[in-house]
């Protein structure tokens, strides 16, 4: 069984479970998404915070010259405490408080994603009592399936995000009018976890033809969000370490005029490969017809598999024995606290390092202290 690298003589001394990133990986990605907009100046990567809001891991997306996706005041306040240009900041988000669209006004960000017209109206109230013009693009629901889980779909007519896409015009009209807005362009996201290009084919189809018609309409689109959406492939994280950066951007360079500026907010495709949940057995369990590894990691640390039945790579660093089948699971008290099951792993003893893969995206951001268990620290390889 083909097993990541880990430094196991240093995580002897450290208390479990814990996040471990790996920040030669993450320098890797940012890489590569470099040099895969190189060649378009009039695009901007933004980094989703929500996938992983470390202040080490965002000072280093920082410094690769990315901007920041936000969607809650917290967010745009840990990306400006971590160095985020002000500018490069984009809000998006169903239901911004007052206090967080005044602290983002204040803060002179680059873009409110703006998700209904009752909220368009609500920021143009609070930009013009500061004396401020808000800039503004309307995040348009597409009505675009995209190939995921259905608990991470944003883009159909039924999602709570978002403006559908035929009543686009009028709230955009709504937003010229106002002279504490200042209208930009569109915003769209359609889902999370895509693998197949053609989902993000079928956005660039519905982008062109929507941004076509109101310019007609003598509606002007200076530039366009895309949102992000790239998955990654939780399975092989070590054949595959990386996302699919050049089929990404390559549908979007083939199929939106070369000219037009572009927004893009990736988050899962940056950290999730760099981050790794440790963990320890603490006992093996022998049932009727199943056999148990309880690792002292649960629910709490990492809840994709619990609420989205996701699955994570699951490997035993400390056993080359044989492989046998387990059920993986945590020590919270609840049924749905599981890993994995039949996983099959080297055969597994109390106090063996379990690695969980690919946990470096909404493993720590959605962590909890349920059932109060303290959150899991993190380790960094640097």
């Amino acid at each position: 069984m083909l097993k990541g690298t880990y430094p196991l003589d240093r995580f002897q001394g450290l208390q479990t479970p814990f996040y471990y990133y790996d920040t030669q990986l993450l320098q890797l990605t940012l890489d590569a998404i470099r040099d895969e907009v190189k060649d378009r100046p009039q695009w901007q990567v933004h980094y989703a915070v929500k996938a992983n809001h470390n202040p080490v891991l965002l000072k280093q997306i920082v410094a690769a010259g990315l901007g920041a996706d936000c969607v809650s005041g917290g967010e745009v306040k840990a990306a400006l405490e971590a160095g985020f240009p002000p500018q490069s900041i984009v809000y998006a988000g169903v239901g911004k408080a007052d206090w967080e669209i005044l602290l983002a006004l204040d803060a002179g960000i680059g873009r409110f994603n703006v998700e209904s017209s009752a909220e368009l109206q609500v920021i143009a109230s609070l930009a013009a009592s500061k004396g401020l013009v808000a800039p503004v693009s309307l995040r348009v629901n597409p009505d675009i399936g995209a190939h995921t889980l259905a608990g991470i779909t944003t883009g159909l007519a039924e999602n709570k995000f978002g403006i559908y896409h035929g009543m686009v015009e009028e709230v955009a009209r709504e937003a010229l009018a106002l002279s504490s807005v200042r209208f930009c362009g569109l915003h769209f996201h359609i889902g999370s976890q895509i693998l197949e290009m053609p989902d993000f084919a079928a956005l660039c189809n519905r982008i062109n033809d929507l941004t076509d018609r109101l310019e007609r309409a003598g509606i002007p689109i200076a530039d366009v969000n895309v949102g992000g959406g790239l998955g990654i492939e939780y399975g092989h994280p070590n054949h595959l370490p990386m996302a699919n950066f050049k089929a990404y951007f390559s549908t979007y360079k083939r199929l939106l005029p070369a000219s037009r500026p572009v927004h893009f907010e990736l988050g899962r495709s940056i950290v999730a490969p760099c981050g790794t949940l440790i963990t320890r057995v603490l006992y093996v369990k022998e049932g009727l017809a199943r056999r148990f590894a309880i690792v002292d990691a649960g629910m709490n640390d990492l809840i994709r598999p619990a609420l989205y039945h996701a699955s994570h790579r699951i490997e035993n660093l400390s056993s080359n024995g044989p492989e046998l089948p387990y059920d993986v699971v945590g020590p919270c008290c609840e049924s749905s606290d599981v890993f994995g099951k039949d996983i099959l792993l080297e055969e597994c003893h109390r106090g063996d390092f379990i690695a969980i893969r690919s946990a470096g995206a909404y493993g720590e951001s959605m962590a909890s202290q349920y059932n109060c268990r303290p959150l899991a620290p993190a380790v960094f390889s640097e």
